[in-house]
């Protein structure tokens, strides 16, 4: 292979690489949960915050990322991110600073995924205009098997070595994706925003996603599929745990989970083609709903249902993602939008898994919650037949007649 088809080929997967990195320094974190907390002297609640910290780095970044990217450019805001983050992976195992470190590497890592979640889908827009729901699918086939393998791997590496190891080797890829992306950064002469000033005239004077109504149903939508991921990714274990499943078989559940999100990830663009995401969007719930009365009527069938909640959950987001791309009118539009649904997104996620704990200690079992996940998972579906329509074009006004 010659060096400008290798050239020409890691440009094309840049996109799916950074994918790679946006998501083991936050699921390799879970599984080795308790020994941070047995070594850091950190309770279940404390535990509990360090695992938020992340969702809430995301809905504070999120709005901002734009700004950051049409001053330095998409290429140079991916490279800067991804150096961050692998530092801050490193500073959360090694900083020397007691918890304080372990802290302020959490932040820093939530804040610098939040970089690459915003600009994904404005990257996918730009790179794959003609086919943003099959790259969709493949971008997020990467983030969800990333983050899988991330979880999977964690407890055998803390086994080996320990818990600030397992971490820390989450800072190898986004420094190597880094280095791969460099060379697009170094020959990017200028923002994106310069172009856009020159091509898109009413980019460059200020698109405000936040009155538009299609951003207020993308963004619903978003964060209602966000939060029956977050609700079932956290609390699947602890279900099943309950009803007499062991701990090991759960983890394994909720591994299966996640490898069967690649697969809705990756059939759900077939739901989307036209101009209309409604089949498609209305469709990535109902696998949730399933698994909500399934585990309530038929529990034995844990294995089944945890597949289910993997599918819906994972085509789901794919079908957020893509009504981000496919909503925005410019590839800077898309990036407001992407920071818009994904800080209110992962706001609302942050307190479904919350509440959803809070249900299950009031009522003394997970019934109230699981229920939770089937109303999310309809308010969604209600959602999705308007998020799915595309916008109608603005007339043009009407010149009075003389």
């Amino acid at each position: 292979m010659t060096a400008t088809k290798r050239s020409g080929l890691l440009l094309a997967a840049g996109v799916f690489l950074l994918a790679v990195c946006l998501r083991p320094a936050i699921t390799s974190v879970g599984p080795v949960l308790e020994r941070i907390g047995a070594e850091e002297n950190l309770g279940e609640g404390a535990q509990g915050v360090l695992g938020a910290i992340p969702l809430l780095a995301f809905a504070a970044i999120s709005p901002f990322v734009h700004r950051l990217a049409r001053h330095t450019g998409y290429e140079r805001t991916v490279v800067i991110s991804l150096i961050v983050l692998g530092l801050g992976t490193l500073v959360r195992s090694w900083a020397g600073l007691g918890t304080l470190g372990l802290w302020l590497g959490t932040a820093v890592v939530g804040a610098s995924i939040a970089v690459g979640n915003v600009l994904g889908p404005a990257l996918v827009k730009r790179d794959y205009a003609e086919r943003v729901s099959g790259a969709m699918g493949v971008y997020t086939a990467f983030i969800t098997g990333a983050a899988a393998t991330a979880s999977l791997v964690a407890v055998p590496l803390a086994n080996v070595f320990n818990w600030r190891f397992s971490l820390a080797f989450w800072a190898i890829p986004p420094f190597v994706v880094a280095l791969l992306w460099l060379p697009r950064a170094l020959s990017a002469e200028r923002p994106v925003t310069a172009v856009a000033e020159q091509t898109e005239p009413e980019e460059a004077a200020g698109t405000n996603v936040w009155k538009w109504p299609t951003a207020w149903l993308v963004t619903a939508y978003m964060g209602l599929q966000s939060t029956t991921f977050y609700i079932t990714i956290t609390w699947l274990p602890s279900i099943e745990t309950a009803q007499g499943v062991s701990a090991e078989v759960a983890g394994l559940h909720l591994f299966l989970a996640s490898g069967a999100g690649i697969v809705g990830g990756l059939l759900v663009p077939f739901l989307m083609r036209g101009r209309s995401q409604v089949v498609a969007a209305v469709a990535a719930a109902v696998p949730v709903v399933i698994w909500s009365f399934g585990v309530l009527l038929a529990p034995s069938l844990f294995l089944l249902w945890a597949i289910c909640s993997g599918i819906g959950t994972g085509a789901a987001l794919v079908v957020a993602l893509a009504l981000i791309s496919l909503r925005g009118r410019s590839q800077h539009e898309t990036t407001r939008l992407s920071g818009m649904a994904q800080s209110l997104g992962y706001l609302l996620a942050t307190l479904g898994p919350i509440a959803a704990g809070f249900l299950a200690e009031r009522t003394g079992g997970w019934d109230a919650s699981v229920l939770m996940v089937a109303g999310i998972a309809g308010v969604q579906m209600l959602v999705a037949l308007w998020a799915g329509r595309p916008p109608q074009p603005a007339r043009p006004a009407l010149r009075p007649t003389l």
